[in-house]
């Protein structure tokens, strides 16, 4: 009896020994003295959260309506955490109407979306071998993984969340063009997110979303008075030059990468197929006529310049 009692106050004394939790913040840590009991209890948690993660929420059947879902609540988010921050530190934005801080808090937030999917698209059109020539696992058409579906999922929150937006306060975000714009990107990516079909494509027009933080910046520096500075003209040079390579020259490109792989482009289901073709065509259309205005803009504030 006494030894069994001396094994159960081991046994107590372990459950209760002081352990040290480190908190890594970056540059940053914190140690934290806990009881090992509590330790056990937080590793508990950590399996669990883990498990939750990667066996439900990232699980292939459930990525579509996960991503979409954390693209709309991280549009939320960004949205109101702009009125809060610019709120208190910027004097141009204290000083604007409701609709004009409505659409600073937009505008942040497509810059971040932008930013986001801009970054991945380039990364899986130009360094990935998910899409490859080389990487011969089936049809380029019909490749996919599980973080370039996620990524498109929460592009199409943002498109949705966007979109919702600009109906709601039409036309002071943006007249028809952009409904337009909207709806067929919307439509393309959850396609493409949804069935895993020519998911490459959908990546080479989403690389165009590199001219956003540009344009939104341009309106920044319009409404906070800045338009004769020097930081508007660089500004436009910019533009310029980002919107004909991303907008211009890239799906020029993209045309030809459907002509070499045409053999594989007419195997996806006849939707799919016609979307390849159908939305990059009005796209590009409707670029070439941004792109117009653009020219004509840049052409105006160098003259007065000179």
């Amino acid at each position: 009896m006494e030894i069994e009692s001396g094994s159960n106050v081991n046994e107590e004394e372990d459950r209760t020994r002081a352990a040290v939790q480190v908190f890594d913040f970056g540059e940053n840590k914190i140690m934290v003295t806990v009881s090992k009991k509590t330790e056990m209890v937080l590793q508990s948690y950590h399996s669990q959260a883990q498990v939750l993660v990667w066996n439900y929420l990232l699980a292939d059947p459930f990525v579509p309506y996960t991503s979409v879902l954390g693209g709309l609540f991280a549009c939320k988010l960004l949205y109101e955490l702009s009125q809060l921050f610019f709120s208190f530190y910027s004097k141009s934005y204290s000083g604007l109407t409701k609709v004009q801080k409505m659409e600073w808090n937009n505008r942040t937030m497509s810059t971040i979306h932008a930013i986001f999917i801009a970054s991945i698209s380039l990364h899986f059109v130009f360094w990935s071998d998910l899409f490859s020539d080389q990487y011969a696992d089936g049809l380029i058409t019909f490749r996919s993984s599980t973080f370039s579906t996620f990524s498109l999922g929460v592009s199409v929150g943002y498109f949705i969340a966007d979109l919702a937006m600009i109906l709601w306060l039409y036309p002071s975000l943006g007249g028809i063009e952009f409904v337009i714009h909207h709806s067929l990107s919307a439509i393309a990516v959850a396609y493409s997110m949804a069935s895993g079909e020519g998911q490459l494509y959908t990546y080479m027009v989403l690389v165009s979303e590199v001219t956003t933080p540009e344009i939104n910046l341009r309106w920044y520096l319009d409404t906070a008075g800045m338009k004769r500075s020097t930081a508007y003209l660089i500004n436009g040079v910019v533009i310029f030059f980002a919107w004909l390579v991303a907008r211009i020259l890239l799906f020029g490109y993209m045309f030809y990468h459907v002509y070499l792989h045409y053999n594989q482009v007419i195997q996806m289901h006849i939707f799919g197929y016609l979307l390849v073709f159908a939305v990059p065509s009005i796209l590009a259309i409707m670029n070439l006529m941004w792109f117009g205005k653009i020219l004509k803009g840049l052409k105006k504030t160098l003259a007065k310049r000179l």
